[in-house]
């Protein structure tokens, strides 16, 4: 028979157990993401979460022009990348959708689900760290242009630069990287990798290293009009930043 004295113990564990798993579910203060839809016409958000991290938002959703979408950021460590689908149809309500730029596979939710290039992206770190609960962020266009975007967190410590890309490349695209949607207009500009596939220009293989891996006449086309993103896989942004527990942040298209 067990003792008298060893139950006030496995209270007093049963107790600290549950104290310690609710210090891990809610380890960092709560913050918001907010997508944001200044282009004056219809788009729809994909986010693909790295392995390891929550989908979020089901993956995609429609955002009409001149608006937003806030949602609650996952209280725990989470990366991942949020991007535009711009030119789409199909049919909304039973979740099928085809797109000009960014496509998933033809779904409205992504559900996890890349998208297909060329298309801007938003790359995303939240909740790193350890207790300085640090937030990393940057614009990518590595996989080609779709539409201008820029990341901006709000009530941060530290240093917290807006930074991505305002210009709008589909009028300035070098023939060579024009991507053309069925009506012939320019919807995306494609970034070398994306255009030619050769190993040197998508830094594989043996062009994967530091040393071997360089800008290339189609990153430096990007680079030269938006130094703060990212233009080939070993690219250093112009602006750095390391931003601590901000309030929100904001991943805003056509800023």
């Amino acid at each position: 028979m067990a003792s008298a004295s060893f139950f006030p113990l496995l209270s007093s564990l049963l107790v600290l157990l549950f104290l310690m798993a609710q210090q891990s579910s809610a380890q960092f203060p709560p913050m918001n993401l907010t997508v944001v839809n200044n282009c004056p016409f219809p788009l729809w958000p994909a986010i693909q979460p790295n392995s390891g991290s929550d989908v979020l938002e089901g993956g995609g959703f429609f955002l009409p022009s001149q608006s937003y979408r806030t949602f609650p950021a996952p209280i725990s460590t989470w990366s991942g990348r949020i991007w535009a689908r711009t030119g789409c149809g199909g049919d909304g309500a039973a979740g099928r959708l085809s797109c000009d730029t960014g496509d998933c596979g033809g779904r409205l939710a992504c559900g996890g689900f890349g998208g297909e290039p060329p298309a801007s992206l938003a790359q995303i770190t939240l909740h790193h760290g350890g207790e300085r609960d640090l937030t990393s962020y940057g614009v990518s266009l590595v996989d080609g242009f779709n539409v201008g975007m820029t990341v901006t967190p709000h009530e941060g410590e530290g240093r917290c630069p807006v930074v991505g890309c305002q210009v709008d490349f589909l009028a300035t695209c070098p023939e060579v990287l024009k991507m053309r949607g069925l009506g012939g207009a320019v919807v995306g500009c494609k970034s070398g990798c994306v255009a030619f596939g050769t190993d040197e220009l998508c830094c594989r293989n043996n062009y994967s290293s530091w040393e071997m891996c360089r800008p290339s006449i189609y990153s430096k086309f990007f680079k030269r009009a938006c130094p703060a993103t990212f233009t080939y896989a070993q690219d250093s942004p112009s602006l750095t930043h390391e931003c601590a527990s901000p309030g929100e942040l904001k991943v805003i298209f056509c800023h």
